[in-house]
């Protein structure tokens, strides 16, 4: 049986029924698509969609299987011209109504599954799929083409230290060679 769409981004868990998976489906228009864009200081979010299903999983809790489809533009990080990007992101949160205890006295210990939540009263699946896109993002998008400019910074008066400098080993093919000449 196919799981049937929920008609708005916020499911209520209680309205929820045990044993049948929950369809969604999350298609912002153009101001949802541009409010998001500026909210996570992008320069467009062209297309956003979020599809899946809420699956019960044991007793209580619930596993929201999701597929993340979106094209988004951002600035380049070396010359600010606009990069495109489309992202295509499986999405799994799992959503239980007991944690595990994780506090030993003072110490907060994290959990080795981090797509483990505690279940609310309502999942709001807007705030599940901008998560999910924040971290989808490339950090450092760079247009085809761009190199990072080589920079250097330093006291004046001093040499700057330079990419060469930070690989010790690498002088050590010419100084073999010299030694092999009876250079040295």
């Amino acid at each position: 049986m196919a799981p049937s769409p929920v008609n708005n981004n916020i499911v209520r868990v209680s309205e929820l029924k045990a044993g049948q998976p929950q369809g969604f489906k999350v298609a912002p228009d153009a101001s949802e698509r541009q409010m998001a864009a500026s909210e996570l200081g992008l320069v467009a979010v062209k297309k956003l969609q979020f599809e899946g299903s809420l699956e019960p999983f044991g007793d209580a809790d619930w596993i929201l299987n999701a597929r993340l489809g979106a094209t988004v533009v951002q600035n380049c990080v070396v010359s600010l011209e606009p990069v495109t990007t489309r992202i295509d992101e499986a999405v799994q949160r799992t959503f239980v109504a007991a944690l595990p205890d994780v506090l030993d006295g003072d110490e907060f210990e994290m959990p080795d599954d981090e797509t483990v939540e505690q279940l609310p009263h309502e999942i709001d699946l807007s705030v599940v799929m901008i998560e999910a896109l924040t971290l989808a993002l490339p950090l450092y998008p760079r247009a085809e083409g761009v190199e990072a400019p080589n920079m250097n910074f330093t006291e004046p008066g001093k040499t700057a230290l330079r990419n060469e400098d930070l690989k010790p080993f690498a002088g050590l093919a010419e100084f073999k060679t010299k030694l092999e000449n009876g250079e040295e």
